[in-house]
């Protein structure tokens, strides 16, 4: 049991802390934010080979006239990056509200190259990042603006004024950044203790 001592140097008692109570509370926190990342890392890695290769969850999925899926067209033309496919297209061309200020921007977007590049680049590295634990504060930041910039193209949001899934999204991972999620259940501790990322913190 740790103290502090008041101004009369009497044990203050209202700041009585156990230390062994502490402890069990910040287990059970660093397991919960442990298990918050890597769900968030399985969501990004998932999204990475739907695109990849046509799983059909999203991508490649064949679906008949009711819009019920019945199979799934894998490694679809067209629609499997590595066939063709522009993952963020139907997002970028489809998926923004007619009322967003900034839709002539987004829909400009769709099917560039470079686009297509660093949106997949961004799914691969983010979800690797958040299963491991290493370079989470960095892959924390690029999820949150990828998050964000999801945010700003969903504007007027349709179901709620202010709050949707990505701008929740984009607070969990600063939740995750703050939380030093990476060192449970992950390498950050490990990674964090290399000489590389005690030169270069933003590395952590």
């Amino acid at each position: 049991m740790a103290t502090t001592q008041g101004h009369d140097g009497t044990a203050d008692a209202r700041t009585t802390v156990t230390e062994s109570a502490v402890g069990a509370t910040g287990t059970a926190l660093d397991k919960a934010l442990a298990v918050l990342r890597i769900a968030f890392g399985v969501t990004f890695l998932w999204a990475f080979f739907d695109k990849l290769l046509a799983l059909g969850f999203s991508t490649g999925a064949v679906t008949n006239e009711e819009g019920v899926r019945t199979g799934i067209d894998f490694l679809a033309k067209d629609g499997a990056w590595i066939n063709g496919g522009n993952p963020p297209q139907g997002f970028l061309a489809f998926g923004v509200p007619a009322h967003n200020p900034f839709k002539g921007l987004f829909e400009s977007m769709a099917g560039d190259t470079w686009v297509n590049v660093l949106f997949m680049v961004g799914l691969l590295s983010i979800g690797a990042t958040l299963i491991s634990g290493v370079g989470m504060r960095i892959g924390t930041a690029a999820g949150a603006l990828m998050y964000l910039l999801m945010y700003v193209a969903s504007l007027p949001l349709e179901n709620n004024p202010v709050v949707d899934v990505h701008l929740i999204g984009a607070i969990s991972m600063v939740v995750l950044a703050l939380g030093y999620a990476g060192n449970t259940w992950g390498f950050g501790r490990t990674w964090s203790n290399t000489s590389l990322v005690r030169k270069n913190p933003i590395l952590r």
